[in-house]
């Protein structure tokens, strides 16, 4: 076997920091970071600095330390960037472009461990002859995420592979940093307007044991490739092997989703948002899962057009396909169906027993979410979006107060979490394409009978 790696990159790796007090001091250092820089920005006002030139330089440079410290720690730290950089789309324009740009290197670039230690757990993971399965392989990440790096290698039938390979310690960190993170929630509230941060770490906690588990994900992933194999439309890589710290699959190449964002044409932006719409609403009918994961690092264009899907270690099971109750909701919102709508809420339990909630206020609260299936084509763009988290987070508007008093089911908690990622992508992409046509085929109870 023929192992490539490239000069010099022994002298940039790192392998994950695991000891608790380290970490948790890294993380301790973003608030500590942020109040030091507004200090300072005061006595640049002073100076004479204009407020405008003192808040960019602040969001700048509080944007290159949230990148800096949850990129390099991995694990729980940068899952719960990734899980951010989705909604960047809401925050206001004159703030957000420090922290999209940072947020956006969080989707797929995280600093490599060694190539020792990742031969360490290769041989720990697929026998000490672990080299003999393959005629090359690449010692040089083509990718480093939150728990795992990915090699490309040649299989031995020939095939090229991608080899998943975890970070040792990545429980450990990841525990510890969710942990952390949950002191700090207020801290991140700013970068998701409209979303509370509180159950979004809970849920990715929750969620840890699955992600950890990679022949768990590589069921999940077999799952999907059958499902959708020979699809027209979706690419999902067949798994090769796995093992419970290693996963290898198919390579695909491709262009990153990320791309499309940054510089694809309207054509290629809007028809990436319609597979990408018609990947997350057909998937619990097709397969009886919902991939929970919606950011774009783990989605790529490929040459003949399809829409590849990587990374299924987090999961919804959804063996009866997407709830029909969701379905009637949204169109009794689009048809203005107020006092409908507020029973089946209550029948639900979005309205909790004894609360009392006038229905067109629920209406008010809902209509403006369901728009992109209340028009024949949808346009999503980053202004509408911040229009919802604006009107929802208006302490002194009613729809802050009705959001306050409507309650999320359980069982609800992870679609909803996954459609507002999947939206928020949409939004970055400034997609414009038939939403409705795609619930009307896929969402049971949307279209009436």
């Amino acid at each position: 076997m023929r192992c490539r790696a490239r000069r010099g990159d022994n002298h940039h790796v790192t392998d994950m920091p695991r000891k608790t007090v380290a970490r948790t001091a890294r993380l301790a250092s973003i608030p500590l970071g942020v109040a030091g820089r507004t200090v300072g920005g005061w006595g640049k006002r002073l100076a004479g600095q204009s407020a405008e030139q003192v808040s960019a330089e602040v969001a700048a440079r509080t944007a290159e330390q949230l990148f800096a410290v949850l990129g390099q720690l991995k694990g729980g730290a940068m899952k719960f960037g990734q899980a951010l950089s989705v909604f960047e789309a809401a925050i206001p324009d004159e703030l957000a472009e420090p922290y999209r740009e940072a947020l956006t290197r969080l989707q797929a670039a995280a600093p490599p461990m060694s190539a020792q230690t990742m031969h360490r757990v290769l041989a720990q993971q697929l026998g000490r002859g672990w080299s003999e399965r393959f005629t090359e392989f690449d010692d040089t990440p083509a990718a480093a995420a939150s728990i795992g790096q990915v090699h490309k290698a040649v299989w031995r039938d020939g095939r090229q592979v991608a080899v998943k390979v975890q970070y040792p310690g990545a429980d450990e960190a990841l525990r510890s940093d969710l942990r952390q993170l949950q002191r700090f929630s207020k801290l991140f509230q700013p970068f998701a307007p409209g979303m509370e941060i509180k159950p979004l770490l809970q849920e990715l906690a929750d969620r840890m044991t699955e992600e950890l588990d990679y022949r768990a994900e590589a069921e999940n992933q077999r799952a999907f490739a059958k499902a959708f194999a020979g699809d027209e439309q979706m690419l999902v890589p067949r798994v090769v092997a796995s093992a419970p710290k290693v996963t290898i699959t198919e390579w695909v190449d491709g262009r990153p989703l990320s791309s499309v964002i940054k510089d694809g044409t309207p054509e290629e932006r809007n028809e990436a948002g319609r597979l990408l719409s018609e990947f997350h609403f057909s998937s619990p009918a097709r397969v009886g899962l919902l991939h929970s994961d919606p950011h774009p690092g783990n989605f790529m264009i490929t040459p003949d057009g399809r829409l590849c899907v990587i990374d299924f270690g987090a999961i919804a099971r959804l063996p009866e396909g997407l709830p029909e109750p969701l379905g009637v909701m949204t169109r009794l919102a689009v048809q203005g169906k107020s006092a409908e709508l507020a029973t089946l809420m209550r029948e639900e339990h979005f309205i909790r027993p004894g609360m009392n909630l006038e229905p067109e206020d629920v209406l008010a609260y809902l209509a403006p979410f369901t728009e992109p299936a209340s028009v024949e084509v949808f346009h999503f763009t980053r202004r509408w979006m911040q229009r919802q988290a604006g009107r929802v987070g208006d302490l002194r508007g009613q729809d802050f107060k009705t959001g306050r008093s409507l309650n999320l089911p359980p069982q609800y908690l992870l679609i909803q979490r996954v459609t507002a990622g999947a939206t928020g992508i949409l939004c970055q992409l400034d997609a414009e394409f038939s939403m409705r046509s795609i619930i009307s085929h896929w969402q049971p109870g949307f279209a009436e009978n």
